[in-house]
């Protein structure tokens, strides 16, 4: 069967789609819902149509020994395979898009942030699919190790940063609106003055750290314990995760070394649901912080992708005795991040539940847009996902003169199952959500701009093709919803510097028609999929979210402004900055007719990326 469109043709031969049927009871992955372990099985082989340039596969050294730290779908271990084993670029005669055969089993990486969710999980049929083949009873179960490559890159890829890269005093921030990139390994130094690595944010430099909590989708945790300063690396950690039976005890055994770090497993009920929050509670002699981020809690998330977060100010403790009203923010920051919390039902964040009650929030400007799993009606349907956001924007944004022109733009590092074309949910629930601006009863239907890494973005980036395994949109998904891809937009970022850094960081904002000015802007874990911002429901009655998700939505009213200023210099950041950042070029790049999107398990052989290498999933 061939798919073609002016995107790209693919030539795929038969199996069964990943994401489209349940798999059996007991089998399902902590992050996406599909089945833990690679079987062997025969599964659908992909390769663009045609490829000219041949490939020589060199003999490569032996792979050092690895122990998972959390297994993802065949496809999630094939592009974390070709991560840490590349292929190098050579013309030479007859082997075109091969690999050397290697041992099937988990590398050890889960990169970061499949959406894959839903897939059409009700009524797809697969009469005209073959049958997935018996698993070789030879296969062996891969021995876990106690060492493990560093990162999926493996062992040769990072640079050590040099001491300077990381802030030796208080950096000079934007206070403002307490938004921040990450530092990025490679950039003209200005470009990270301003930003934030995790060394910075656990430094003595914030406060005088007692106790923290991690929550995240992806650990690696003697990478994470070493980002804390010495004086600080033995004092108490809680894990806040979704991992299941064999990963979850793969996860327990890297903490095995470290007996401050303690864990608390969030709920995943909900097929295909993930734990995909990415928050840090840290509690200092001095008070307390909130940092909401996009980063995983591994190397390869903080070296050279684009990542972004917001810091609280520090939160100071209230006086004993005071009401428990006492020190929320105009934003309902506090009461929303109770809330939050107590979704998870979870006996281990009591504490830090209490802990919050106890400190002032008040100085908070930003509003909580949260997902957590389940199926709500009546009011709480306005509690989670894209419908909270609706909220949100109708209460505390304002109808603009010719709001109609002003575009909204949606950038994300990862695309679920849309459906088969744009009413399923795109343009009908989640536009709706998008185009709401205050109580104005006008319904516009404005332009929208999907921002998503090119091939050709990929290619070029600092990590070359590996920087796609943080870009998990799939040939099976991709496919099913070629008309999706008219939106989309290349990643060009040269006003931060970070072009050539591929997004992991995921924004939403309604911009003018000119991009001067921002609506509203909103920085997430959500990627776009129906998984992380729910899906309505039984006639519109019932909203359905499967995962977890955390992120911030700046309104100019919290501000008292009528609109953002975009900032068209925002580096190097100084505190007197006013305009808002937008972490891409504004107006966003139109795909050309010979760009396709990043599709992270198709081959990639016809150049070279800007290490040598090509990608050939295995």
């Amino acid at each position: 069967m061939s798919q073609e469109s002016q995107h790209g043709k693919w030539t795929i031969s038969s199996s069964d789609d990943d994401d489209e049927a349940l798999p059996p009871s007991g089998t399902l992955t902590p992050e996406s819902g599909r089945p833990c372990k690679s079987n062997n099985s025969s599964r659908r082989s992909v390769s663009p149509v045609p490829v000219t340039v041949p490939v020589v596969v060199k003999s490569e050294p032996a792979r050092p020994p690895v122990s998972s730290l959390v297994i993802g779908s065949e496809a999630r271990q094939s592009a974390a395979m070709n991560q840490s084993h590349p292929v190098k670029f050579e013309t030479s005669p007859s082997l075109a898009g091969k690999r050397k055969k290697e041992t099937s089993g988990s590398t050890g990486w889960a990169l970061s942030d499949s959406d894959e969710d839903d897939g059409d999980v009700k009524g797809n049929s697969h009469s005209n699919l073959p049958k997935r083949m018996p698993q070789s009873p030879k296969t062996k179960k891969m021995k876990v190790e106690s060492e493990r490559p560093p990162s999926p890159h493996g062992r040769l890829y990072y640079i050590d940063e040099p001491e300077d890269f990381f802030e030796s005093c208080t950096p000079s921030l934007n206070d403002t609106y307490r938004f921040y990139l990450n530092k990025v390994t490679g950039l003209d130094r200005k470009y990270n003055r301003g930003a934030l690595h995790i060394r910075d944010i656990l430094s003595p430099l914030f406060g005088t750290l007692k106790e923290s909590a991690q929550f995240n989708y992806c650990f690696d945790i003697a990478w994470m314990v070493k980002q804390y300063p010495s004086e600080f690396r033995d004092l108490p950690v809680l894990i806040v995760h979704g991992d299941k039976r064999e990963a979850k005890a793969r996860l327990v055994q890297q903490a095995q070394p470290f007996l401050h770090v303690r864990f608390c497993q969030a709920k995943l009920d909900i097929a295909f649901g993930t734990h995909h929050t990415k928050m840090m509670l840290l509690l200092y002699e001095e008070g307390f912080r909130v940092i909401i981020l996009t980063s995983n809690l591994i190397r390869a998330d903080w070296y050279q992708k684009t990542q972004g977060m917001w810091m609280s100010p520090l939160f100071p403790r209230l006086p004993k005795g005071s009401n428990a009203s006492a020190g929320e923010s105009p934003t309902f920051f506090k009461r929303d991040l109770l809330e939050y919390l107590a979704s998870y039902r979870a006996p281990e964040l009591e504490e830090w539940i209490q802990r919050i009650k106890e400190h002032d929030l008040s100085e908070t400007r930003v509003y909580l847009v949260g997902s957590t799993p389940g199926r709500y009606v009546g009011p709480d349907m306005e509690r989670w996902g894209h419908l909270r956001l609706r909220k949100l924007l109708y209460e505390h944004t304002n109808p603009i003169p010719g709001e109609e022109k002003w575009p909204v733009i949606g950038q994300f590092s990862s695309i679920g199952s849309m459906g088969l074309d744009k009413t399923k949910w795109l343009a009908a629930e989640f536009q709706r959500t998008l185009t709401t601006l205050g109580k104005s009863s006008l319904r516009p239907d404005p332009p929208m701009h999907l921002v998503y890494p090119s091939v050709e973005d990929v290619r070029t980036s600092l990590e070359g093709y590996p920087a796609g395994g943080s870009l998990p949109y799939s040939i099976q998904t991709a496919q099913k919803q070629l008309w999706l891809h008219s939106y989309f937009h290349r990643w060009k970022a040269n006003t931060t510097g970070r072009s050539h850094a591929m997004p992991h960081i995921k924004t939403y904002m309604r911009a003018s028609p000119d991009f001067t000015q921002l609506a509203w802007f909103l920085v997430t874990s959500a990627n776009l999929s129906k998984a992380a911002w729910g899906a309505l429901e039984k006639n519109n009655t019932q909203v359905m979210v499967r995962s977890y998700e955390l992120g911030v939505l700046y309104v100019p009213s919290a501000f008292n402004m009528k609109t953002f200023q975009v900032d068209e210099n925002p580096f190097p950041v100084s505190s007197s900055t006013s305009g808002f950042m937008v972490p891409f070029d504004l107006p966003p790049t139109n795909y050309s007719p010979k760009d396709q999107p990043w599709i992270w398990n198709i081959p990639y052989s016809q150049a070279p990326d800007t290490h040598g290498n090509v990608w050939v999933p295995s």
